[in-house]
């Protein structure tokens, strides 16, 4: 591991157990993530992402092990991780008894803008959102997609240096998610942000990560650059295929799916198995089949 002193954030050996359980949520997981990175966590339900992320908030205390923030323990002085970190949750009610406007406003007054600097980050974000239409809204009346976009926007006010975003796509729309990543990619890129996130959704998520942790029962199971660690991939291939679900395809002799559900599978083929493998599909029983060089969703069935 880097040394955490050249890090903005370093975990080392954190290790979390939650009274009552035999089994750690995190177990001995260790990582640096660098300044100005994109830094992406994968992982399955139950895996211990969220649970990592609010030990980095410092709001969880670890077990065992040890969060740095710009070389200092998290738990050292409260006030370091708000000084630096902008952090959305998954779930957040602190804000329901104020207007998105107000929640923005206060925000950014609490990360240290003054009044003047409070108004005008409140309309910047208001517009990089698309909010204005509900500014006036009380937030607790917000669609579950709209208080994803304003949580997003609480955790950029005040322009911290590093955000830490639980699951920012979840409840969102095909279009609203595109302008997710597109905003983080341009803040990333334009201010230098640090930006640390847990997702599902690994297909689009790959458009801006630059380092992957890949999480799977509570241990990290790979770390590095997603074209590096997809190198050991490199010559398989993905098949995917939608098919009604009370009607699968038959897979020629040595093709194992991956069964994302009850009416999407993903086949990794190797390069010279793929004639065979399309040659004997009945393509009569298949409603759409898409076929690619690995992704990273791929790297991470591979890992888990």
């Amino acid at each position: 591991m880097k040394n955490r002193f050249n890090s903005v954030y370093s975990v080392s050996r954190l290790t979390k157990t939650y009274p009552g359980k035999n089994r750690p949520a995190n177990d001995e997981v260790s990582f640096c993530v660098q300044r100005g990175e994109i830094f992406g966590i994968l992982g399955d339900n139950g895996a211990g992402k969220s649970t990592l992320v609010k030990q980095m908030a410092n709001l969880l205390r670890p077990t065992r092990g040890g969060v740095y923030l710009n070389g200092r323990p998290v738990q050292e002085d409260p006030l370091l991780v708000p000084r630096y970190v902008g952090y959305m949750p998954q779930t957040a009610r602190t804000l329901n008894s104020l207007t998105v406007s107000e929640a923005l406003y206060f925000t950014s007054h609490l990360r240290g803008c003054d009044r003047q600097e409070s108004k005008r980050e409140r309309e910047r974000l208001l517009r990089l959102w698309d909010l204005l239409d509900i500014r006036t809204e009380l937030c607790s009346r917000l669609s579950g997609g709209q208080q994803r976009l304003l949580q997003l926007a609480a955790a950029m006010a005040g322009q911290p240096p590093i955000l830490i975003l639980d699951e920012p796509t979840n409840e969102l729309s095909p279009q609203r998610r595109r302008h997710v990543w597109e905003t983080l990619r341009a803040e990333n890129s334009e201010r230098g942000t640090t930006i640390i996130f847990i997702t599902h959704d690994a297909i689009e998520a790959e458009k801006i990560i630059q380092q992957v942790g890949i999480m799977h029962k509570a241990r990290l199971v790979a770390l590095g650059k997603p074209s590096e660690l997809k190198k050991q991939l490199d010559q398989q291939l993905r098949l995917e295929l939608r098919f009604q679900p009370d009607s699968p395809p038959d897979l020629p002799s040595g093709l194992h799916p991956q069964k994302l559900s009850e009416d999407h599978w993903i086949v990794g083929l190797e390069q010279h198995q793929v004639e065979a493998a399309l040659s004997g599909l009945d393509f009569s029983r298949i409603d759409d089949f898409q076929l690619q060089s690995a992704t990273l969703e791929d790297l991470y069935l591979h890992y888990t």
